[in-house]
């Protein structure tokens, strides 16, 4: 059985791209902000880059929590090089610390309802453990009535 040769999603291609790109430019592996325009600067060096695969690799780099923490913070930008390009502006910065923010909310929401899911777990095992040893004290008291009874009779 032979398996046929499916192409990559542009998501696969691009974590693969943006792995090449963390090899070969310092900018990129030290999660510094990168200058505007640095997506034409990376097509005229690897003009075999197809634009999709390009721009799916930037949006995860950019979207990453490393690069957010970094731009927050910065001021300037670089490029390819490791030199440095443009301001990074207080509108960028803000964004940048807009989107940190909503996602840290979202995840602290998360650990909440998963906390609460456990929560909810232990009390019905807590609540099921409790019935069973009742039930169980039932049944030895019931065990005992009917030992004490069956003797005398």
């Amino acid at each position: 059985m032979t398996i046929p040769n499916v192409a990559p999603s542009p998501a696969q291609s691009g974590r693969a791209l943006l792995k090449e790109l963390k090899e070969k430019f310092a900018t990129f592996r030290d999660c510094k902000p990168l200058a505007i325009g640095i997506d034409k600067q990376l097509i005229v060096l690897l003009p075999e880059l197809e634009r999709k695969v390009l721009r799916v690799a930037l949006g995860i780099h950019t979207n990453s929590l490393p690069y957010l923490k970094g731009i927050e913070k910065a001021t300037t930008r670089f490029d390819l090089e490791g030199n440095a390009a443009d301001e990074v502006t207080e509108v960028h910065r803000a964004h940048a610390a807009e989107i940190l923010r909503e996602r840290f909310k979202k995840n602290a929401a998360l650990r909440k309802v998963q906390r609460d899911a456990e929560n909810a777990q232990r009390k019905a095992a807590d609540a099921q453990r409790k019935e069973e040893e009742a039930a169980q004290q039932r049944a030895e008291k019931l065990n005992q009535l009917t030992a004490k009874f069956s003797r005398r009779g």
